[in-house]
């Protein structure tokens, strides 16, 4: 019995040596000229290419949030949002500190990813902001192309990652009509951004620091990782000092509805407990 199972084994195992063989000369360097070379002009598309994008949007019917509907998203706590997000309720993320205490955000996500600088990256950043004409500060482009309602999301590292800008960077953004920020890593000037002249436009960062920016925006509206959540480019973001949501748009109908019919249920029963 020992040989048979020796046997099997050695059988089974030089056919998965000869299946790997396969793969591998399947995957040889002639699998590149499969690719597709980027057309012309292609490196200047404003958002950065994404294939998933691509999937997602078609596959989900495109759905544009009215100021309104994010009006009443403002209004609601995070709590009854959360429960009426199904399997989404997981794109929730904690830690942030806020420097508007109390105030509530609700607009479109406008994403951006960030990495650390070296020479050859730093060159090639260059060139793409030259080709399409755009600011290689990712902050200072967003005070230019920045909608209405939008509340910019970015990557940067986390706890231990980078700044994305100070009180200066934050103006643009808020005078172009963003409705806040969420950092996935830090800020400068939190004692200018703490007054009443950003009293309207909420900052949420990881931490806040003296250091000037440094790390390079590499992805502008494509899917970024915000701690544990994936957000991509225009879903719905609610934020307050409690954590940050993060829900595709075109839930945003049943989740007022869900969350509304919460909300009047706890009401109800408050009315209950109080009458005795």
């Amino acid at each position: 019995m020992p040989i048979r199972i020796s046997l099997c084994l050695g059988f089974l195992v030089a056919a998965l040596l000869a299946g790997g063989g396969a793969t591998a000369q399947e995957r040889s360097p002639d699998d590149a000229s499969r690719d597709v070379a980027a057309p012309e002009g292609f490196r200047a598309n404003r958002s950065s290419y994404s294939a998933i994008m691509d999937v997602i949007r078609s596959r989900q019917e495109r759905v544009e949030v009215s100021d309104a509907d994010l009006a009443r998203l403002a209004e609601m706590q995070l709590e009854d949002i959360w429960r009426s997000l199904g399997d989404y309720r997981t794109n929730y993320v904690r830690g942030f500190r806020a420097t508007q205490p109390g105030r509530r955000v609700a607009g479109r996500a406008l994403t951006m990813r960030f990495l650390p600088p070296r020479p050859d990256l730093v060159e090639a950043i260059d060139q793409l902001a030259a080709e399409g004409d755009w600011d290689r500060r990712y902050y200072a482009r967003a005070s230019e192309e920045a909608r209405p309602g939008d509340v910019i999301v970015a990557e940067l590292g986390g706890a231990d990652g980078h700044v994305l800008f100070g009180g200066m960077g934050a103006l643009g953004i808020k005078l172009r009509g963003a409705a806040g920020v969420v950092i996935d890593g830090g800020s400068r000037d939190l004692a200018e951004l703490v007054g009443e002249t950003f009293a309207d436009f909420p900052v949420f960062a990881r931490f806040f620091d003296v250091t000037t920016t440094s790390w390079l925006g590499v992805e502008w509206n494509a899917p970024v990782r915000i701690g544990t959540a994936t957000v991509l480019p225009g879903d719905v973001v609610v934020a307050d000092e409690t954590g940050v949501l993060f829900f595709p748009a075109h839930l945003v109908g049943d989740v007022l509805r869900a969350a509304e019919e919460q909300a009047a249920l706890e009401a109800h029963e408050r009315e209950l407990l109080r009458s005795g």
